[in-house]
């Protein structure tokens, strides 16, 4: 009877050992998973924003760098353009535009707003109607002195 309950018991052991090597073994997986799901989804995007210059593009950066998810910026002063990097689950799109706006800028989707504008040193005082070139394209200037 003893060998009986003996037995019994080394077996209950081996069975609760194994399950738990199981359970320990799905939660590795569930522990795997978790990682790969927290993986950033990062976005690239590039849009037209007018300015002028060196200290536009700093402040045109420094904007879009402002907002949270935004991993980088970087504005071509020659295509009027910027390029943005940045996590969808943390903004979106339209973040980036209003931020760079706030500061003053126009950008292809939100006017600049005209206080921070003004504000803005003599040299980043853009024509609002300037082409917001992103192919690099020079466009040819009138020279004839005629207002069209």
């Amino acid at each position: 009877m003893k060998r009986v309950i003996l037995s019994l018991a080394v077996v209950a052991a081996m069975i609760f050992t194994s399950c738990k090597n199981e359970t320990k073994q799905a939660e590795d997986v569930a522990d795997t998973t978790t990682v790969a799901s927290e993986e950033i989804a990062m976005t690239d995007a590039t849009f037209g924003v007018r300015g002028n210059c060196g200290m536009c593009k700093s402040t045109i950066e420094t904007a879009a760098n402002g907002v949270e998810g935004v991993a980088s910026a970087n504005w071509d002063v020659d295509k009027k353009k910027i390029d943005v990097t940045f996590d969808e689950s943390k903004t979106d799109l339209m973040a980036i535009h209003q931020a760079i706006a706030a500061s003053g800028y126009d950008t292809e989707k939100v006017v600049g707003d005209l206080e921070a504008y003004e504000k803005l040193p003599g040299c980043c005082h853009y024509d609002h109607e300037m082409a917001m070139n992103q192919t690099g394209e020079v466009k040819a200037e009138d020279h004839s002195g005629h207002d069209h």
